[in-house]
């Protein structure tokens, strides 16, 4: 599994369940990566969803606590046993977990890759990520040029991080 994500230079990445900063490019690229895969989510993170919807053309898995819940158009876990199984049916490297802190906190270390947005501001985040900078259970393996998004005056770049515990696997 992949995990995916932006952040700011303290690794926030998100505040009263939005996200820290809207940016076209950033989020078209969200959206060409994860199109025809599976993306796992907290109930938090579809509530923060256009509409608090599944994502369009993508399977959507909810992990969630809350019993009997049902969603239309996703698929339910309770925990992590019915989420293994769930995912069990399709390509580890389509399988993306897109938030929120909770979420990518409990899968961390069962996830390979990161594709993570830094931006270079600071959002006034409540919800963070580990500094995957400074674990030694992930290395950096790519960053792009720097991009900005002149409405906002923001920076930022793509980096692909790899968890080294599957790095003979996936590199």
């Amino acid at each position: 599994m992949i995990m995916i994500f932006s952040a700011d230079k303290n690794w926030g990445i998100g505040k009263n369940n939005e996200l820290l900063f809207h940016v076209s490019e950033d989020l078209r690229r969200f959206k060409e990566i994860t199109t025809g895969k599976v993306v796992v989510m907290g109930y938090n993170t579809l509530m923060s969803l256009p509409k608090s919807k599944p994502l369009p053309n993508r399977v959507n898995i909810v992990l969630s606590r809350k019993q009997g819940l049902e969603i239309d158009g996703a698929h339910v876990c309770g925990g992590l046993d019915s989420l293994f199984e769930e995912i069990e049916r399709y390509p580890e490297e389509d399988i993306f977990v897109i938030g929120g802190e909770e979420i990518y906190k409990l899968l961390t270390p069962y996830a390979s890759k990161a594709y993570v947005t830094k931006f270079n501001a600071e959002g006034n985040a409540d919800c963070f990520m580990e500094n995957l900078d400074e674990s030694p259970d992930w290395k950096l393996i790519e960053t792009s040029e720097v991009f900005e998004d002149e409405k906002q005056g923001l920076e930022f770049t793509y980096n692909t991080y790899i968890h080294l515990e599957f790095d003979a696997v996936m590199v």
